[in-house]
């Protein structure tokens, strides 16, 4: 028999999953409730986490966002959307925004119950990325603008109020420049090709006809005929020559004696010729032979199938070098000021951390010796057997090994808020705690340098949009903390976490990769990399023109590459999110707030001498 779940939300959660699936008429579909980017990847839904406050907000963000992704998985074809979007970065935007709306247009009108709780979403998003306080419109995405007329002309329902802003700022140019094609709207909401015909001829209108790329209904069976007809038409002239020498030949034998001895010192000479090549490379002494050059080498050790289109734009990059001093000091005060009721809770955990390091540094026993203090603990041997010696123990210094202790913080977008706040105390705490006990710590942050791409995806277009470019994003690997720096020069740059803007995407793989790679140049007799991070690696970028684990892959052998070398002691902790499937050693915590508990319990764990507490840490693979 189950047991019951004493989550109030889990009954809510299982009616929406339910609920969603018949919405998007397929019941294979899995949803699932996560801190990851919302979103569909093959028979997976993700939704936006539902605590078990089930405060209003969530229960409605998390209604909406199911809406309006049951809509798309019922009302889109891929394959007809494949077929009509364009190559241009711009107008894909723009095509997949208007498509986005049109899903939802159709649903409302089958469904008009729905319409009310995708308003919830896009207002959501529309506070989140700050469109009520955009004043001009080079600051308003005009994609979105375009979405949202569409679905505001197809439904007749006024937007919330951030959505309607950015609107209102596009739409005298967007009606201007193509109220025409506007105007069948209605007509083809109900037919994806129709309207994707009629979303191409928008975006022209709009002036990005040049990323449209070529017109997709021009059939390649009609070039392939052009093509035969042209060869048809040049193969009776060929064929007629060839006839024609044929006839001569025929008719004037001598002649074709005559031209014979002259073929056939041609074909002597020819031969000659392909001989002394021969001999020429068979002399050739072996030093001077012209050398290959050697293959590239591969873009990670783990697996050298794994591609990267270019690493042109990646940079690896130190926090102060990404803000100015002020900026700095204003976020670590921020910071500061944000988690100031958690710092002495996680002040009192790093104590006790501190407090096991010295005790194993300082002491150690050796016991049965024939004089120091008595061994109180083998006495009832003397008891049993009067005749056994007393034994005696000393107390003696243990050599505490040289230890490194690298962080690498997940900076995705998903851990902003809460998550990357308690994330970067956690880190500043232990890294001074740590330092306390001669234990050099290097805390490093990980995400992209843009949304959908960057500059490596505009490149990848202009080239031609080759199939299976691999990962396709600008990486952008953050230097909080080197190993030799002091804490009181660096504090400060944790604050750059709080940066608006700064987390973007996360490619975990190569992070951890090159985290490894700085380890193992260090002079310490002991590493240890710990990685907190909230989720799978996400990169829609990469995933758009990649198999859809792709980037999961190559953190599966990363991780198997790292875990078998034994060089370096890896641990992870979840956030809200099962790595336990990733990593041998790894804790899952479902509340930001244990993220503190796990990382003391965890580190304390490594440095325990006692066996049988190591034993209980372990393997931890259950959640917190």
């Amino acid at each position: 028999m189950t047991k019951p779940s004493d989550n109030p939300a889990d009954p809510f959660k299982k009616a929406l999953a339910e609920a969603t699936k018949v919405m998007a008429n397929d019941p294979d579909l899995s949803v699932s409730y996560t801190v990851d980017p919302s979103g569909v990847s093959g028979d997976t839904m993700r939704l936006p986490q539902v605590s078990r406050r089930m405060t209003r907000e969530e229960v409605l963000l998390a209604r909406g966002t199911a809406d309006a992704l049951a809509l798309r998985h019922k009302f889109h074809d891929d394959a007809t959307h494949a077929k009509y979007a364009p190559p241009g970065e711009m107008a894909r935007d723009l095509f997949e925004a208007m498509e986005t709306a049109r899903c939802e247009a159709v649903g409302a009108r089958v469904m008009p119950g729905t319409a009310s709780n995708i308003d919830v979403m896009i207002a959501d998003q529309a506070a989140r990325l700050g469109y009520d306080r955009i004043t001009t419109a080079a600051d308003a995405p005009l994609a979105v603008a375009a979405g949202y007329l569409v679905r505001h002309l197809a439904t007749g329902r006024p937007l919330p109020a951030g959505a309607q802003n950015v609107l209102d700022l596009w739409r005298g140019f967007i009606e201007e420049q193509a109220s025409g094609t506007l105007d069948d709207l209605s007509d083809v909401l109900a037919d994806q090709e129709a309207f994707s015909k009629l979303a191409r001829k928008v975006i022209a209108d709009l002036g990005y006809a040049d990323q449209l790329g070529d017109d997709p209904d021009t059939s390649d069976d009609d070039q392939d005929d052009q093509s035969e007809e042209a060869q048809d038409e040049e193969q009776p002239e060929s064929e007629g020559s060839e006839e024609q020498e044929d006839d001569q030949a025929d008719a004037d034998p001598e002649r074709d004696q005559d031209r014979s001895p002259d073929m056939a010192e041609a074909q002597v000479s020819m031969d000659d010729l392909a001989d002394d090549e021969m001999s020429d490379e068979t002399e050739l002494p072996q030093g001077e032979a012209p050398l290959e050059p050697p293959p590239p080498p591969p873009h990670s050790e783990a697996d050298p199938d794994y591609r990267v289109f270019t690493t042109a734009y990646d940079e690896e990059i130190a926090a102060e070098d990404l803000a100015e001093p002020a900026e700095l000091e204003r976020l670590r005060a921020y910071l500061d000021q944000q988690l100031e009721p958690l710092k002495g809770a996680v002040s009192r955990l790093a104590n006790k951390l501190q407090r096991r390091l010295q005790a194993q540094q300082n002491r150690s026993w050796e016991f049965d010796l024939e004089e120091g203090i008595l061994d109180a603990g083998r006495l009832a041997r003397v008891v049993a057997n009067p005749t056994t010696p007393l034994s005696f123990k000393v107390e003696k210094d243990t050599e505490f090994r040289d230890t490194v202790v690298t962080l690498l913080l997940d900076n995705s977008g998903s851990m902003r808020g809460r998550p990357i706040s308690i994330a970067a105390i956690c880190a500043d705490i232990l890294a001074r705690t740590l330092e306390r006990c001669n234990v050099k710590v290097e805390v490093l942050g990980f995400t992209t340098r843009a949304w959908k791409g960057g500059q490596c995806r505009e490149q990848w277009l202009a080239d031609g949009r080759m199939q299976l470019p691999g990962r396709l994003n600008d990486l952008r690997h953050i230097i909080y903390k080197s190993a030799d720096a002091p804490m009181r020069r660096t504090r400060v740059n944790l604050g750059l976490m709080m940066k608006e803007g700064l987390l973007k995407e996360n490619i975990d793989g190569e992070a951890l990769e090159w985290a490894y790679r700085r380890m193992l140049g260090r002079p310490e007799a002991r590493k240890i990399l710990m990685v907190i991070s909230d989720g799978a690696p996400v990169d829609d970028s990469t995933l758009s023109v990649n198999p859809a684990n792709y980037l999961e892959k190559h953190l599966r052998d990363v991780i198997a590459l790292v875990e078998k070398r034994k060089q370096v002691e890896l641990i992870a902790i979840g956030i809200g999110h099962d790595v336990t499937r990733y990593y041998e050693r790894a804790v899952t915590i479902t509340d930001v707030e244990q993220l503190a508990g796990a990382m003391t319990e965890q580190l304390a764990s490594l440095f325990d001498s006692d066996p049988r507490a190591r034993a209980r840490f372990s393997g931890l693979k259950k959640a917190m």
